[in-house]
């Protein structure tokens, strides 16, 4: 590698004590030589603040908010994103782990790149449980992820690309105007926004640890008659229409009836008949457009 442009790692955490310096360290082990750390907590209930400073005491060249208030991973990330440095910026959650070389894997994959238009890099991860074992590749033999042009892939009916293992340029955040603050939730939305104007690269190695935890926040999404369901639920609803609007051709429109209807079955699980109708009326939108 001839240069070493600068990385800017965004962790956030809500509520990680148990798992928060595992996901420090993990930054401070890469490989990679000049990169930025940016930690903020979202007001945690836990000690997580606490964990944080002690960690801080050790590693003073970190930048650190506590928000005083919770305010959500969007808002949260984007304050954070835009006071960023770095060339490049990885979402990282506390309760994940980069793996040694990650940073290094993925800045090379963006310097030696034949796409012109390149605004993502995405490997595969390793899901692992509270205690740190293994669960299972994220990618499996029967997976193909894509790379170049991937928009329909990403409206399809399930987008395989997970933040975790994921670097994106800032520049390319910067004219999307970063994550949508008025979404529960924000990946597939990102994805949905890039994807349309930019290429995304695959990586075909396991390059982070996502922790899946019992009460997190895709766990949420079949929850009968929860508040915080309707708000991703809802949120889902807002992402598909401005997809819709995104669509440029019948396959696009195609692809986008396969993840509405994917959708709908989380909202009769749910019980979120309100949503399930206006959902109803854009997949006849979108079917209409797709004939």
């Amino acid at each position: 590698m001839q240069n070493f442009p600068l990385v800017s790692v965004i962790c956030l955490s809500y509520n990680h004590e148990a798992y928060v310096v595992e996901a420090l360290n993990s930054v401070l082990n890469q490989t990679y030589p000049n990169i930025e750390l940016l930690i903020a907590d979202d007001c945690s209930s836990d000690k997580s603040v606490r964990v944080i400073q002690n960690w801080l005491k050790h590693h003073p060249k970190a930048h650190f908010i506590a928000n005083e208030e919770n305010i959500g991973n969007t808002k949260t990330f984007n304050k954070l994103a835009k006071i960023a440095k770095g060339d490049y910026i990885i979402d990282l959650a506390a309760d994940d782990i980069l793996l040694p070389n990650c940073i290094e894997k993925q800045v090379t994959t963006f310097q030696n790149s034949s796409f012109k238009k390149l605004g993502v890099v995405y490997g595969n991860l390793i899901e692992i449980d509270e205690n740190g074992n293994f669960i299972e590749n994220y990618y499996t033999k029967e997976d193909h992820p894509e790379s170049g042009d991937i928009y329909k892939m990403v409206i399809g009916r399930t987008t395989k690309i997970c933040s975790v293992s994921s670097m994106m340029k800032k520049s390319v955040l910067e004219k999307l105007d970063f994550y949508d603050e008025d979404l529960a939730y924000e990946d597939l939305d990102l994805w949905i926004r890039i994807s349309r104007d930019f290429e995304f690269e695959y990586i075909p190695e396991v390059l982070t640890k996502k922790r899946v935890i019992s009460n997190s926040l895709s766990s949420h999404f079949l929850f009968k008659n929860n508040s915080r369901t309707k708000k991703l639920n809802a949120s889902t609803l807002k992402i598909l229409i401005k997809a819709y609007q995104l669509n440029k051709s019948k396959e696009e429109h195609k692809a986008l009836l396969g993840r509405i209807r994917f959708e709908m079955y989380k909202f009769i699980k749910a019980r979120n008949l309100k949503l399930l109708f206006k959902l109803l009326v854009l997949e006849i939108k979108v079917r209409f457009k797709s004939i």
